[in-house]
């Protein structure tokens, strides 16, 4: 899978740019805010349908402009395929491919996979547990359209349920029926999300901790454990069993909503005792699995996108990262750097094509 070409229009800071792209490395050079990253964010939105660091898609549009467009020109198994998104302050957000505007974005999000690697990728490991599940949704959701389905459903019919109990706090009739409902609801749907976070975890981590050992270099263990209150009870039971407890807190305390990764270094949370440097590594090699993973499942090598990668390893480490794009293991890259000298003498040592941008 290539892209070949990407469009900017009102997109950030982009008032219009244009890139035609190489399969191999693509470098995006340039001064702090000028607008590197913000390339690497468009790509990763034709491929995912939002920013991967703005949770409005209203934040995206330039400050001077009511609107964005993103056009891209993607080349999947020798066929050719034109990505359009476009927003305005005053409608919905479209989505075309070759012309055919999506009904629902879930149908469009797996069909062109890709990983990012970024500065704020740190906070998997600092913030709480919806960073976390956020990292799950969005891995899986690139080669299960079920379970974003699913968990599209179970989190409607939470909201409904999580409304109900605050009607009833606030002096409504208690509607067992409803609630009964709602129970049901989200018991069929907690059952898929639950086992497909289950499996991804246990396919991931093994990977995860072979790269791991590759980066750092060390004696270092480290492991991903999978915590869910549906490991030990079906989400019927949880739902039955804390009624009065949802009730008085007016909202559903158990369920898949409440999942979280424990991120562990010799048997301890790398949050705690991690130090910076295994951090970043720790991060590195979560995300580099996640690619081999989603290859290994979809069959097709996702675009790799690494923002201020240099952020997060030394010079040598990040020639031995890219240095793999020689082996075979990446196929397109895109980096952003602070200094094209350095991107040309790191990328110089290696057989594969590359491409500077200057912004």
């Amino acid at each position: 899978m290539q892209l070949s070409n990407i469009y900017l229009n009102n997109f950030k800071n982009h008032l219009e740019s244009n890139f035609n792209l190489i399969d191999g490395i693509n470098c995006f050079v340039g001064k702090n805010g000028i607008g590197k990253t913000n390339v690497l964010d468009a790509i990763h939105y034709l491929c995912l349908t939002k920013s991967y660091y703005n949770s409005s898609d209203a934040l995206n549009i330039n400050f001077d402009n009511d609107y964005f467009t993103l056009k891209g020109n993607f080349i999947k198994e020798e066929d050719d395929y034109e990505l359009t998104c476009s927003l305005s302050k005053n409608t919905n957000k479209i989505i075309k491919i070759n012309g055919k505007r999506y009904k629902r974005f879930s149908d469009h999000i797996g069909k062109f996979p890709v990983v990012i690697i970024s500065p704020t990728d740190s906070n998997l490991i600092i913030e709480g547990p919806d960073v976390r599940r956020r990292y799950l949704n969005s891995s899986i959701s690139q080669f299960d359209n079920n379970y974003l389905t699913n968990l599209i459903e179970y989190n409607r019919a939470l909201k409904q349920r999580n409304k109900l109990l605050k009607n009833i706090s606030e002096g409504a009739n208690i509607d067992n029926i409803t609630i009964d409902a709602f129970n049901y609801t989200l018991s069929q749907k907690s059952k898929h999300i639950f086992e497909s976070r289950k499996k991804f975890v246990e396919d991931i981590n093994s990977i995860f901790q072979k790269f791991y050992a590759i980066i750092s270099n060390s004696n270092e263990t480290v492991n991903l454990e999978y915590i869910s209150h549906l490991n030990d009870n079906s989400m019927i039971e949880l739902l039955n069993q804390n009624l009065e407890i949802d009730k008085i807190s007016k909202s559903t305390t158990h369920g898949p909503h409440k999942d979280d990764i424990s991120l562990i270094m010799n048997n301890r949370l790398i949050k705690k005792f991690g130090s910076q440097g295994q951090q970043k590594t720790f991060l590195v090699s979560l995300k580099l699995a996640q690619f081999e993973l989603l290859e290994k499942i979809n069959n097709i090598k996702p675009i790799l996108l690494l923002d201020d990668i240099f952020d997060k390893l030394d010079n040598n480490r990040v020639e031995e990262l890219l240095s793999l794009v020689d082996k075979g293991f990446f196929s397109q890259v895109f980096i952003t750097d602070t200094s094209e000298k350095r991107c040309n003498e790191l990328l110089k040592k290696l057989r594969t094509n590359y491409i500077i941008f200057s912004l």
